[in-house]
């Protein structure tokens, strides 16, 4: 088995993160060695990793955006471990990585996982001018669905090797099995009532996220006499921006704002209709948390949305930035019968193309060829 080494800019909460960290457990749980390492402190996450067999988890402890000691930090932890492949969630840790990696003058494939489909300001247009030879550089660029890989490959960002592996997730632990009763209890402890319309959205509150919109189409719907309300499941800097435009469209009591909650899978449930209203996203672990969970999602056409959502299926697309477009399709899904077959359908396509295992197979497969090591298969045979 091949000694794994997998690098975040943080631990910090996001899906990245979250990714890195379900893709080097599961591969532990296989029996591979997965070590972890983040570049700057931020550790909200550190306890979901699993550690194993001798596996180590190293802080780089960056105080700025490129820090020489850090980096010389990381080239002697590279030279005690000994990976056979390091990878690297987004650009920031690919520097890192691929810097340190030549700095220690140890041999090992190097990949890069990409969760980006759009650069949003100059400053990340201009760093990318340099992440583009890191990438050029690496042995293997992975990316999270076909429209962000044609996206990027047109912008000439590519490793020699391109990869598309769909994020999964877990059909177990994402499954709607709760007891009779609960999710309407939850429901009530919100002050949420029975016949609402609840739409709910799971992100962390930053203008990406574009929540604003979300309360815009509430008071579209509530002006139409659809009994509309908003769950917001997370926390962030754009929260008091979100609140305001509430009371400002006269919504204030109809959008509630939960808070980060370690566990959304109660509060999606409590949901009957997902939505995200991302202006940029990849290929969203939260709209497929969403599906597993039997939640229709509407989603703004970005990133692989058009590869998880069937129109009319299992959930709507709509133009990024189209409240009109996004509260007509969340006015289809107001009738509950209507939201609960799609939901149905949601489940059934999660389960179909986009389960956790599914994806934790593929990254294995990718990653032995890159080690030159036999596949499971192979090494069946063999034996």
């Amino acid at each position: 088995m091949p000694r794994l080494m997998f690098v975040t800019g943080s631990l910090r909460y996001g899906g990245a993160e979250r990714h890195s960290i379900t893709l080097q457990n599961r591969l532990a749980e296989r029996g591979h060695e997965c070590h972890a390492v983040y570049v700057k402190s931020g550790a909200e996450q550190l306890d979901r990793i699993r550690r194993r067999d001798g596996a180590t988890v190293l802080c780089l402890d960056a105080a700025r955006y490129f820090d020489v000691a850090a980096l010389r930090r990381f080239a002697r932890h590279i030279g005690r471990v000994g990976p056979d492949a390091i990878v690297a969630a987004n650009p920031y840790a690919l520097m890192y990585a691929a810097l340190a990696l030549r700095l220690s003058r140890q041999r090992a494939a190097l990949a890069v996982t990409f969760h980006s489909s759009r650069l949003l300001g100059v400053k990340e247009q201009l760093q990318m001018l340099a992440y583009r030879l890191l990438f050029w550089s690496a042995d293997c660029a992975v990316f999270v669905c076909e429209n962000q890989r044609r996206y990027w490959m047109r912008r000439v960002v590519f490793a020699r090797r391109n990869e598309v592996i769909y994020n999964g997730v877990d059909t177990d632990e994402f499954d709607d099995r709760r007891p009779a009763g609960e999710g309407a209890r939850l429901r009530a402890a919100l002050g949420l009532r029975e016949s609402d319309c609840v739409i709910g959205i799971s992100a962390v509150l930053r203008p990406e996220k574009n929540h604003v919109q979300l309360v815009d189409a509430i008071a579209w719907l509530r002006a139409r006499g659809i009994p509309a309300r908003a769950l917001i499941i997370g926390d962030g800097p754009m929260r008091p921006a979100v609140e305001a435009r509430a009371r400002a469209r006269g919504v204030g009591n109809e959008v509630l704002i939960c808070g980060f909650q370690h566990d959304v899978r109660p509060y999606v449930a409590a949901c009957d209709v997902m939505v995200l209203c991302s202006l940029t996203e990849a290929f969203s672990l939260a709209a497929l948390e969403a599906m597993a969970l039997g939640r229709p999602v509407v989603h703004a056409e970005v990133g692989g949305a058009a590869e998880m959502i069937l129109p009319g299926r299992n959930g709507y697309l709509f133009p990024a930035g189209d409240t009109g477009a996004l509260a007509g399709k969340l006015a289809l899904l107001a009738e509950r019968a209507v939201s609960r077959s799609m939901g149905i359908n949601a489940r059934n396509v999660v389960l179909a193309h986009f389960s956790e295992k599914t994806m934790v197979d593929r990254y294995e497969q990718v990653l032995l060829e890159l080690c030159g090591k036999p596949s499971r298969r192979e090494a069946a045979a063999a034996g």
